[in-house]
């Protein structure tokens, strides 16, 4: 498994990603994960629609909460053909709860618990905290990588405008 260095931070401290390194106009791969009644989920579960994956260390913490709130909300304004997943490692249990309490009906929350598929796959699994990176990939309909945010340090928010107009051009 490849390591890269020198991308993110966590509160400070240089991180160690592994997996692959992604580049806008790849072929997104596969991944399984599992939705909040443990049914599994890939990349071809919503195939032929625009994909909005945002990767987030823990909806438990409050710059993921916040963060998947945002989304949330974008999420409403986005026609059918588009979908806002979060992944995270968080329990489906946890997911199940914390959508429940936070009112989230807009953005669907996998958990990469079991095999850290997707973590693998798209090079966002962070080796000194085995959780994920905050990342946000924009897929189109054809399943090719159209947009990619590392947000340097895990701790803060993503731009969701530059996220926003990214979903916008493939509309």
């Amino acid at each position: 498994m490849s390591e890269r260095t020198g991308i993110i931070t966590f509160k400070g401290n240089p991180m160690t990603l592994l997996g692959p390194e992604l580049k806008v106009g790849d072929k997104a791969p596969d991944f399984l994960v599992v939705d909040n009644s443990l049914t599994p989920v890939s990349l071809t579960s919503s195939a032929g629609k625009i994909r909005v994956i945002s990767a987030v260390p823990s909806l438990d913490t409050p710059v993921c909460d916040t963060e998947t709130r945002r989304f949330n909300q974008e999420a409403a304004t986005l026609p059918d053909s588009v979908v806002v997943l979060t992944v995270s490692l968080d329990l489906p249990f946890a997911q199940k709860r914390w959508c429940g309490a936070a009112g989230i009906d807009r953005v669907t929350t996998l958990s990469d618990y079991r095999e850290r598929s997707f973590g693998n796959a798209y090079g966002v699994l962070i080796k000194e905290l085995l959780l994920l990176s905050r990342v946000i990939f924009v897929i189109d309909a054809k399943d090719t990588i159209r947009y990619i945010q590392f947000v340097p340090e895990v701790t803060s928010e993503p731009d969701y405008g530059a996220v926003m107009n990214a979903v916008k051009g493939l509309l």
